[in-house]
Protein backbone atom coordinates (compact mmCIF):
# COMPACT_ATOMS: atom_id res chain seq x y z
CA UNK A 1 0.00 0.00 0.00
CA UNK A 2 1.22 3.65 -0.80
CA UNK A 3 -0.19 5.44 1.57
CA UNK A 4 -2.33 3.91 4.30
CA UNK A 5 -5.33 5.71 5.85
CA UNK A 6 -7.05 8.58 5.25
CA UNK A 7 -6.44 12.03 5.53
CA UNK A 8 -8.88 14.62 5.79
CA UNK A 9 -6.70 17.68 5.47
CA UNK A 10 -4.28 17.80 2.92
CA UNK A 11 -3.48 19.91 -0.19
CA UNK A 12 -1.07 20.15 -3.38
CA UNK A 13 1.83 22.43 -3.38
CA UNK A 14 2.04 24.75 -6.40
CA UNK A 15 4.32 21.65 -8.13
CA UNK A 16 1.58 19.53 -7.78
CA UNK A 17 2.85 17.40 -4.90
CA UNK A 18 0.51 15.89 -2.01
CA UNK A 19 1.13 17.56 1.28
CA UNK A 20 -0.29 16.44 4.22
CA UNK A 21 -1.15 18.33 7.27
CA UNK A 22 -3.11 18.28 10.58
CA UNK A 23 -2.27 16.78 13.71
CA UNK A 24 1.03 14.81 14.57
CA UNK A 25 0.75 14.85 10.33
CA UNK A 26 1.91 18.72 10.57
CA UNK A 27 5.29 17.10 12.43
CA UNK A 28 6.30 15.12 9.15
CA UNK A 29 5.08 17.78 6.85
CA UNK A 30 8.85 18.05 5.81
CA UNK A 31 9.09 13.82 5.16
CA UNK A 32 5.84 13.81 3.73
CA UNK A 33 5.94 16.55 1.09
CA UNK A 34 5.83 14.70 -2.63
CA UNK A 35 4.87 11.41 -0.86
CA UNK A 36 2.96 11.21 -4.22
CA UNK A 37 2.29 13.58 -7.41
CA UNK A 38 -1.47 13.93 -8.37
CA UNK A 39 -0.77 11.55 -11.26
CA UNK A 40 -0.13 8.79 -8.54
CA UNK A 41 -2.97 9.40 -6.04
CA UNK A 42 -5.61 9.15 -8.85
CA UNK A 43 -8.21 6.48 -7.76
CA UNK A 44 -6.29 3.46 -9.29
CA UNK A 45 -8.48 0.25 -8.03
CA UNK A 46 -6.47 -3.15 -7.62
CA UNK A 47 -6.94 -6.47 -8.31
CA UNK A 48 -9.19 -6.70 -5.86
CA UNK A 49 -11.77 -3.75 -6.44
CA UNK A 50 -11.73 -2.37 -3.14
CA UNK A 51 -10.86 1.29 -4.50
CA UNK A 52 -7.27 1.39 -2.36
CA UNK A 53 -3.93 2.87 -3.71
CA UNK A 54 -1.88 0.19 -5.54
CA UNK A 55 2.22 0.92 -4.07
CA UNK A 56 3.90 -0.76 -6.59
CA UNK A 57 1.58 1.07 -9.77
CA UNK A 58 2.40 4.45 -8.18
CA UNK A 59 6.18 3.81 -7.98
CA UNK A 60 5.91 2.39 -11.37
CA UNK A 61 4.34 6.03 -12.45
CA UNK A 62 6.74 8.02 -10.59
CA UNK A 63 9.76 5.96 -12.15
CA UNK A 64 8.37 6.56 -15.33
CA UNK A 65 7.76 10.38 -14.97
CA UNK A 66 11.11 10.53 -13.39
CA UNK A 67 13.18 8.53 -16.15
CA UNK A 68 11.19 10.86 -18.59
CA UNK A 69 12.79 13.94 -16.86
CA UNK A 70 16.54 12.77 -16.82
CA UNK A 71 16.01 12.09 -13.27
CA UNK A 72 16.79 8.15 -13.40
CA UNK A 73 20.21 7.16 -14.83
CA UNK A 74 20.92 2.88 -14.84
CA UNK A 75 23.99 3.19 -17.30
CA UNK A 76 27.86 5.29 -17.28
CA UNK A 77 26.29 8.64 -17.25
CA UNK A 78 25.72 11.67 -15.05
CA UNK A 79 22.78 13.10 -13.18
CA UNK A 80 23.13 16.74 -13.14
CA UNK A 81 19.46 18.54 -12.00
CA UNK A 82 19.49 21.84 -12.12
CA UNK A 83 18.76 23.49 -8.29
CA UNK A 84 20.05 19.77 -7.05
CA UNK A 85 22.77 20.03 -4.37
CA UNK A 86 23.92 16.91 -5.56
CA UNK A 87 25.83 15.55 -8.47
CA UNK A 88 26.39 11.82 -9.94
CA UNK A 89 29.08 10.08 -11.66
CA UNK A 90 28.37 6.48 -13.34
CA UNK A 91 30.72 4.21 -14.63
CA UNK A 92 30.94 0.71 -15.09
CA UNK A 93 33.23 -1.52 -17.15
CA UNK A 94 32.82 -5.53 -17.77
CA UNK A 95 35.65 -7.63 -16.83
CA UNK A 96 37.45 -10.41 -18.54
CA UNK A 97 34.95 -13.14 -16.79
CA UNK A 98 32.17 -12.54 -19.26
CA UNK A 99 29.23 -10.95 -19.23
CA UNK A 100 28.85 -7.89 -16.85
CA UNK A 101 27.30 -8.75 -13.72
CA UNK A 102 27.35 -5.08 -11.77
CA UNK A 103 24.62 -2.85 -12.08
CA UNK A 104 23.56 0.33 -10.83
CA UNK A 105 21.10 3.62 -9.92
CA UNK A 106 21.01 6.67 -9.25
CA UNK A 107 17.69 8.63 -8.73
CA UNK A 108 17.31 12.35 -8.26
CA UNK A 109 14.03 13.45 -6.25
CA UNK A 110 13.67 9.76 -5.26
CA UNK A 111 9.90 9.14 -4.66
CA UNK A 112 9.17 12.72 -5.99
CA UNK A 113 10.93 14.24 -3.10
CA UNK A 114 12.51 17.44 -4.00
CA UNK A 115 15.58 16.96 -1.19
CA UNK A 116 15.93 12.67 -1.86
CA UNK A 117 18.26 10.92 -4.25
CA UNK A 118 19.12 7.36 -4.24
CA UNK A 119 22.25 5.59 -5.10
CA UNK A 120 22.13 1.52 -5.65
CA UNK A 121 25.37 -0.33 -6.69
CA UNK A 122 24.99 -4.20 -7.58
CA UNK A 123 27.24 -6.93 -7.96
CA UNK A 124 25.97 -10.36 -9.50
CA UNK A 125 27.59 -13.28 -8.96
CA UNK A 126 26.82 -16.83 -9.95
CA UNK A 127 25.92 -18.45 -13.70
CA UNK A 128 22.64 -16.28 -13.15
CA UNK A 129 24.69 -13.12 -11.36
CA UNK A 130 23.41 -10.66 -14.05
CA UNK A 131 19.71 -11.21 -13.89
CA UNK A 132 19.60 -11.54 -10.26
CA UNK A 133 21.56 -7.75 -9.71
CA UNK A 134 19.25 -6.29 -12.22
CA UNK A 135 15.82 -7.95 -10.51
CA UNK A 136 17.07 -6.49 -7.41
CA UNK A 137 18.35 -2.70 -8.12
CA UNK A 138 14.47 -2.66 -9.53
CA UNK A 139 12.70 -4.47 -6.81
CA UNK A 140 14.78 -2.61 -4.21
CA UNK A 141 13.56 1.10 -5.33
CA UNK A 142 10.31 0.49 -5.30
CA UNK A 143 10.23 -1.72 -2.22
CA UNK A 144 11.99 0.65 0.08
CA UNK A 145 10.02 3.56 -1.11
CA UNK A 146 6.58 1.53 -0.56
CA UNK A 147 7.73 0.70 2.91
CA UNK A 148 8.90 3.70 3.77
CA UNK A 149 5.95 5.38 3.27
CA UNK A 150 3.87 3.22 4.97
CA UNK A 151 6.35 3.58 7.72
CA UNK A 152 5.67 7.30 8.23
CA UNK A 153 2.11 6.83 8.21
CA UNK A 154 2.10 4.57 10.50
CA UNK A 155 4.58 6.38 12.62
CA UNK A 156 2.40 9.19 12.48
CA UNK A 157 -0.45 7.68 13.68
CA UNK A 158 1.09 6.10 16.73
CA UNK A 159 -0.32 7.98 20.01
CA UNK A 160 2.18 7.32 22.18
CA UNK A 161 5.30 8.55 19.70
CA UNK A 162 6.58 11.90 21.24
CA UNK A 163 7.35 13.32 17.55
CA UNK A 164 9.45 15.93 19.43
CA UNK A 165 11.74 14.51 21.50
CA UNK A 166 14.48 13.29 18.93
CA UNK A 167 13.61 13.83 15.35
CA UNK A 168 17.03 12.47 13.68
CA UNK A 169 16.23 9.44 16.01
CA UNK A 170 12.87 8.97 14.70
CA UNK A 171 13.57 9.57 10.70
CA UNK A 172 16.71 7.35 11.14
CA UNK A 173 14.30 4.34 12.53
CA UNK A 174 11.72 4.81 9.98
CA UNK A 175 14.79 4.49 7.41
CA UNK A 176 16.21 1.47 9.36
CA UNK A 177 12.69 -0.35 9.63
CA UNK A 178 11.74 0.18 5.41
CA UNK A 179 15.19 -1.18 4.84
CA UNK A 180 14.71 -3.89 6.61
CA UNK A 181 11.35 -4.75 5.54
CA UNK A 182 12.43 -4.18 1.75
CA UNK A 183 15.15 -6.11 1.76
CA UNK A 184 13.14 -9.31 3.44
CA UNK A 185 10.98 -8.53 0.91
CA UNK A 186 13.14 -8.66 -1.92
CA UNK A 187 15.49 -11.92 -0.95
CA UNK A 188 11.84 -13.57 -0.52
CA UNK A 189 10.18 -12.84 -4.22
CA UNK A 190 13.93 -13.48 -5.57
CA UNK A 191 13.51 -17.21 -4.39
CA UNK A 192 10.33 -17.91 -5.72
CA UNK A 193 11.03 -16.06 -9.17
CA UNK A 194 9.65 -18.19 -12.10
CA UNK A 195 12.40 -16.75 -14.25
CA UNK A 196 15.48 -16.60 -11.93
CA UNK A 197 17.18 -19.44 -10.48
CA UNK A 198 18.54 -18.05 -7.75
CA UNK A 199 19.99 -20.91 -6.15
CA UNK A 200 23.59 -20.73 -7.01
CA UNK A 201 23.39 -17.18 -8.21
CA UNK A 202 23.01 -13.61 -6.12
CA UNK A 203 24.08 -10.35 -5.68
CA UNK A 204 25.62 -7.64 -2.89
CA UNK A 205 23.67 -4.12 -2.98
CA UNK A 206 24.76 -1.20 -1.84
CA UNK A 207 22.61 1.68 -1.32
CA UNK A 208 22.29 5.19 0.13
CA UNK A 209 19.91 8.07 0.72
CA UNK A 210 20.66 11.24 0.73
CA UNK A 211 17.59 13.03 2.40
CA UNK A 212 18.14 16.80 3.41
CA UNK A 213 21.63 16.79 4.77
CA UNK A 214 21.49 13.34 6.37
CA UNK A 215 22.49 10.15 4.43
CA UNK A 216 21.44 6.62 5.52
CA UNK A 217 23.41 3.86 3.97
CA UNK A 218 21.94 0.28 3.73
CA UNK A 219 24.62 -2.50 2.86
CA UNK A 220 23.96 -6.50 1.85
CA UNK A 221 27.70 -7.56 0.80
CA UNK A 222 31.19 -6.29 0.22
CA UNK A 223 30.77 -3.14 -2.04
CA UNK A 224 32.01 0.25 0.02
CA UNK A 225 30.85 3.60 0.89
CA UNK A 226 34.10 5.88 1.47
CA UNK A 227 33.27 9.33 2.38
CA UNK A 228 35.62 12.40 1.17
CA UNK A 229 35.57 14.81 3.93
CA UNK A 230 37.83 17.85 4.85
CA UNK A 231 40.66 17.63 7.73
CA UNK A 232 41.42 20.42 9.76
CA UNK A 233 44.79 20.82 7.78
CA UNK A 234 43.04 21.10 4.52
CA UNK A 235 43.57 18.10 2.84
CA UNK A 236 40.51 15.36 2.20
CA UNK A 237 40.97 11.99 3.91
CA UNK A 238 38.75 9.08 3.77
CA UNK A 239 36.12 8.03 5.78
CA UNK A 240 34.74 4.30 5.44
CA UNK A 241 31.27 4.62 5.90
CA UNK A 242 30.20 0.56 5.46
CA UNK A 243 31.78 -2.62 6.85
CA UNK A 244 32.94 -5.02 4.01
CA UNK A 245 30.83 -8.23 4.64
CA UNK A 246 33.39 -10.87 4.28
CA UNK A 247 32.83 -14.41 5.63
CA UNK A 248 36.10 -13.79 8.10
CA UNK A 249 34.48 -11.39 10.22
CA UNK A 250 34.16 -12.59 13.31
CA UNK A 251 30.80 -11.56 13.97
CA UNK A 252 29.87 -13.19 10.35
CA UNK A 253 32.25 -16.48 10.86
CA UNK A 254 30.23 -17.01 14.27
CA UNK A 255 27.20 -16.96 12.72
CA UNK A 256 28.10 -18.86 9.62
CA UNK A 257 29.47 -21.92 12.15
CA UNK A 258 26.22 -21.57 14.04
CA UNK A 259 24.39 -22.46 11.25
CA UNK A 260 26.89 -24.99 9.97
CA UNK A 261 28.39 -23.37 7.38
CA UNK A 262 31.89 -23.55 6.41
CA UNK A 263 34.43 -20.57 6.47
CA UNK A 264 37.95 -21.03 4.84
CA UNK A 265 40.48 -20.57 2.03
CA UNK A 266 41.21 -22.60 -1.08
CA UNK A 267 45.25 -23.65 -1.23
CA UNK A 268 45.98 -21.71 -3.97
CA UNK A 269 44.00 -18.40 -2.71
CA UNK A 270 45.41 -17.70 0.30
CA UNK A 271 43.93 -14.72 2.29
CA UNK A 272 40.73 -15.42 0.40
CA UNK A 273 37.87 -16.64 2.84
CA UNK A 274 34.79 -17.96 1.54
CA UNK A 275 31.65 -19.73 2.72
CA UNK A 276 31.00 -23.57 1.72
CA UNK A 277 28.42 -26.13 2.52
CA UNK A 278 28.90 -28.14 5.03
CA UNK A 279 29.74 -31.72 3.08
CA UNK A 280 30.93 -29.62 -0.14
CA UNK A 281 33.52 -27.30 -1.74
CA UNK A 282 30.79 -25.28 -3.46
CA UNK A 283 29.63 -22.31 -3.66
CA UNK A 284 32.46 -20.63 -2.09
CA UNK A 285 30.87 -17.03 -1.37
CA UNK A 286 33.59 -14.54 -0.88
CA UNK A 287 30.83 -12.45 1.35
CA UNK A 288 28.81 -13.74 4.40
CA UNK A 289 25.51 -11.16 2.80
CA UNK A 290 23.90 -11.26 -0.10
CA UNK A 291 20.26 -11.67 -1.72
CA UNK A 292 19.49 -15.33 -3.42
CA UNK A 293 21.94 -17.60 -3.05
CA UNK A 294 19.55 -20.12 -1.62
CA UNK A 295 21.51 -22.70 -1.55
CA UNK A 296 23.45 -21.39 1.44
CA UNK A 297 20.83 -19.26 3.24
CA UNK A 298 20.47 -22.04 5.96
CA UNK A 299 24.06 -21.78 6.68
CA UNK A 300 24.52 -18.62 7.69
CA UNK A 301 24.11 -16.46 4.52
CA UNK A 302 21.66 -13.74 5.23
CA UNK A 303 20.51 -10.69 3.49
CA UNK A 304 20.37 -8.51 6.58
CA UNK A 305 21.47 -5.10 5.70
CA UNK A 306 23.75 -3.01 8.27
CA UNK A 307 21.55 0.47 8.18
CA UNK A 308 23.39 3.42 9.50
CA UNK A 309 23.57 7.13 8.65
CA UNK A 310 25.80 10.05 8.67
CA UNK A 311 25.04 13.26 8.62
CA UNK A 312 26.64 15.79 5.80
CA UNK A 313 28.87 18.90 7.01
CA UNK A 314 30.10 21.38 4.86
CA UNK A 315 33.43 19.63 5.16
CA UNK A 316 32.01 16.61 3.35
CA UNK A 317 32.78 16.68 -0.73
CA UNK A 318 31.88 13.64 -1.95
CA UNK A 319 30.66 10.29 -1.41
CA UNK A 320 32.12 7.22 -3.58
CA UNK A 321 29.94 3.80 -4.02
CA UNK A 322 31.53 0.66 -5.76
CA UNK A 323 32.29 -2.43 -5.98
CA UNK A 324 34.81 -4.74 -4.73
CA UNK A 325 36.41 -4.62 -8.12
CA UNK A 326 38.00 -1.43 -6.98
CA UNK A 327 38.10 -1.88 -3.78
CA UNK A 328 40.72 -5.27 -4.17
CA UNK A 329 43.44 -2.90 -5.57
CA UNK A 330 42.56 0.81 -4.91
CA UNK A 331 42.79 1.56 -1.21
CA UNK A 332 40.37 4.25 0.55
CA UNK A 333 42.87 6.89 0.29
CA UNK A 334 43.89 6.18 -3.57
CA UNK A 335 40.17 6.50 -4.54
CA UNK A 336 39.57 10.10 -2.71
CA UNK A 337 42.75 11.08 -4.76
CA UNK A 338 41.72 9.70 -8.10
CA UNK A 339 38.63 11.57 -7.57
CA UNK A 340 39.63 14.59 -6.61
CA UNK A 341 42.06 14.80 -8.86
CA UNK A 342 39.91 14.76 -11.80
CA UNK A 343 39.22 18.11 -13.25
CA UNK A 344 35.76 17.28 -14.69
CA UNK A 345 33.60 15.84 -12.71
CA UNK A 346 31.37 14.36 -14.81
CA UNK A 347 34.38 11.93 -15.72
CA UNK A 348 35.24 10.94 -11.96
CA UNK A 349 33.26 7.59 -11.95
CA UNK A 350 35.47 6.59 -14.93
CA UNK A 351 38.93 7.97 -14.18
CA UNK A 352 38.21 5.39 -10.85
CA UNK A 353 37.45 2.60 -12.97
CA UNK A 354 40.00 3.32 -15.12
CA UNK A 355 43.03 3.66 -12.27
CA UNK A 356 41.70 -0.07 -10.59
CA UNK A 357 41.85 -1.64 -14.16
CA UNK A 358 45.57 -0.68 -14.44
CA UNK A 359 46.41 -1.73 -10.53
CA UNK A 360 44.82 -4.99 -11.26
CA UNK A 361 46.90 -5.57 -14.23
CA UNK A 362 49.64 -4.70 -12.33
CA UNK A 363 48.65 -6.43 -8.88
CA UNK A 364 47.27 -9.01 -10.13
CA UNK A 365 48.82 -10.20 -12.86
CA UNK A 366 47.27 -13.61 -14.99
CA UNK A 367 44.13 -13.20 -12.69
CA UNK A 368 41.01 -12.32 -14.88
CA UNK A 369 40.08 -8.30 -14.27
CA UNK A 370 36.93 -8.26 -12.23
CA UNK A 371 33.90 -6.27 -13.97
CA UNK A 372 34.24 -2.76 -11.94
CA UNK A 373 31.40 -0.24 -10.91
CA UNK A 374 31.82 2.92 -9.30
CA UNK A 375 29.06 6.10 -8.77
CA UNK A 376 30.62 9.34 -7.15
CA UNK A 377 27.64 11.14 -5.50
CA UNK A 378 29.12 14.94 -5.34
CA UNK A 379 27.57 16.96 -2.50
CA UNK A 380 27.65 20.60 -3.27
CA UNK A 381 26.76 20.68 -7.12
CA UNK A 382 28.27 24.26 -7.71
CA UNK A 383 31.11 23.98 -5.98
CA UNK A 384 34.48 22.02 -7.94
CA UNK A 385 36.39 19.88 -5.56
CA UNK A 386 38.83 22.52 -3.62
CA UNK A 387 41.65 19.90 -2.84
CA UNK A 388 43.29 18.61 -5.98
CA UNK A 389 45.79 15.97 -5.95
CA UNK A 390 48.33 15.14 -8.88
CA UNK A 391 46.40 12.28 -10.98
CA UNK A 392 48.36 9.09 -10.31
CA UNK A 393 47.27 5.20 -10.54
CA UNK A 394 47.49 3.13 -7.92
CA UNK A 395 50.97 1.83 -6.63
Amino acid sequence: MLISGHFSDHKYNQRGIWVAKGSKMGHFSSMFNGLARSFSLKKRKNSSGNGKYDGKDAVEAMAKEAKKNDMILRSSGTVNVDGSKNFASLFSRRGEKGVNQDCFIVWEEFGCQEDMIFCGIFDGHGPWGHFVSKKVRESIVSSLLCNWQECLAEASSDPDLDLDSDKKLQRFNIWKDSYLKACRAVDQELEHHPKIDTFYSGTTALTIVRQGEVIFIANVGDSRAVLATTCDDGNLVPVQLTVDFKPNLPQETERIEQCNGRVFCLDDESGVHRLWLPDEESPGLAMSRAFGDYCVKDFGLISVPDVTQRHITSKDQFVVLATDGVWDVVSNQEAVEIVSATPDRAKAAKRLVQCAVCAWKRKRRGIAVDDISAIVLFFHSNQLCQHIYPVTTPK
